[in-house]
């Protein structure tokens, strides 16, 4: 017909989890938008077609949206955004939903984030930066442990190390300032005093005017139960989070996001897309622990599927500074996510592995993939580190825990890594 009107093309920027749940609700919207993710992965392919560009090649990314007429991207890993893909696609035209490389910085590094939150007055952990090792033993050896060694720079969710004793603290330091583990990312740390309380995830979408926040979140970074072992990426999440009230994300709205969006405007940054706080709820108050520029993974495998709005006109607004609150809405249960990593991880991860999910999966069960791949003759197989992670929703937490598990038994990798209490203190 020749009036039919064109649906809606995205393209979603990005190949893990994070980015198959984001193409996910994406195909549930009203508008019916024509999907494209890149590079993608072989969950995705169910709804979007994977198209074989790198998240780092810029060029050819805005190549693709020409050439295609995409009307809208969506960047999910904090990579391309903190090397300026946001940029390089609004000069190009083509409206995105992710932060400039400047606005990237609060995640990019931890020293410019720490003295944003200085400026603007928002709560955090009392810190130092260090570049000379020498230096930083000393601060470490007269604040004693325990103690937080972060790299400045991105690396992977793995750039944090709890330091129970100052030995422990020293080690890292040693790895990342003169070992260079973390490379460029690693040259300059951030030493911050150890908070005491409860971690809570909140993000919010964010246009020039407007922030407005998602349901709270807490993930388990520790790749062992009962929170042992090394940092991961994150092994898994719940929302809600029960005892998180309505006044407690005002007050993060009011006395850290808020304050925090305005010092940036102040120096001439517009933040655009998904601001993450990562807190601390603390005996005085919610402190921010760090601030991710991107929806956080594994949270948004459960805060996306009890998101009951559109996800492209929420994100269509954003990019065109529309944002209204009226937009964000939410069911009334609970999810929780379980990540199902590959023989080795963190440290490192087992590829090619035959990978065997079950036909059907339980009520309420979506397997969202992070590291798959296809290989001979069209298997599914591991490709990385953080393989799948198994959402479950249900009316409450345990229903949800028990829906998780019971699909997780059922999805089968040779060395598959899990943690078995996920959510175990969804009452806490």
């Amino acid at each position: 017909m020749a009036n039919e009107v064109r649906r809606p093309r995205v393209l979603v920027v990005g190949q893990g989890a994070r980015e198959h749940a984001i193409v996910w609700k994406l195909a549930q919207s009203a508008s019916q938008p024509e999907l494209y993710a890149a590079p993608g992965n072989p969950g995705m392919a169910a709804w979007a077609e994977t198209v074989p560009i790198a998240a780092s090649d810029h060029g050819a990314l805005v190549q693709f949206c020409r050439d295609k007429g995409v009307d809208l991207v969506v960047v999910g890993p904090e990579q391309p955004l903190a090397e300026g893909l946001a940029d390089v696609l609004a000069e190009a035209g083509i409206p995105v939903f992710g932060p400039s490389r400047e606005a990237a910085q609060l995640e990019a590094s931890k020293a410019f984030s720490k003295r944003v939150m200085e400026e603007a007055g928002v709560p955090t952990a009392r810190h130092r930066t260090f570049s000379d090792v020498e230096e930083a033993r000393a601060y470490v050896r007269a604040q004693g442990a325990p103690i937080v060694v972060k790299a400045d720079g991105l690396a992977a969710g793995k750039g944090v190390v709890v330091a129970e004793t100052v030995a422990e603290a020293e080690a890292a330091l040693e790895e990342m300032l003169v070992g260079g583990r973390f490379g460029a990312s690693g040259r300059r740390v951030v030493i911050e005093e150890f908070m005491k309380g409860v971690e809570l995830s909140l993000m919010y979408f964010v246009d020039a005017h407007t922030a407005v926040p998602m349901l709270p979140a807490r993930d388990f970074k520790r790749l062992l139960d009962g929170d042992r072992g090394p940092n991961t990426g994150g092994m898994g999440a719940f929302s809600p989070v029960p005892r998180v009230t309505q006044d407690v994300i005002d007050r993060v709205t009011r006395e850290i996001v808020r304050p925090t969006l305005a010092r940036l405007r102040e120096v001439g940054v517009v933040y655009r897309g998904v601001l993450y706080a990562g807190l601390m709820l603390t005996d005085e108050g919610p402190k921010v622990v760090e601030f991710n520029c991107r929806f956080g993974d594994p949270e948004t495998e459960v805060v996306l599927p009890l998101f009951a709005g559109d996800l492209f006109e929420v994100m269509w607004a954003v990019a065109h500074d529309r944002l209204d609150p009226a937009m964000v809405s939410w069911r009334q249960d609970a999810a929780v996510c379980v990540v199902m990593a590959s023989a080795g991880y963190p440290a490192s991860s087992e590829t090619g592995t035959p990978i065997d999910l079950p036909a059907a999966l339980p009520e309420g069960v979506t397997v969202f993939h992070a590291g798959t791949r296809l290989g001979d003759g069209g298997r599914l197989e591991t490709a990385g580190g953080r393989v799948l992670t198994v959402t479950a929703v249900a009316q409450d937490v345990p229903g949800s825990i028990d829906r998780a598990y019971t699909a997780v038994s059922s999805i089968h990798f040779s060395g598959a890594q899990y943690r078995r209490d996920i959510a175990h203190n969804w009452q806490s």
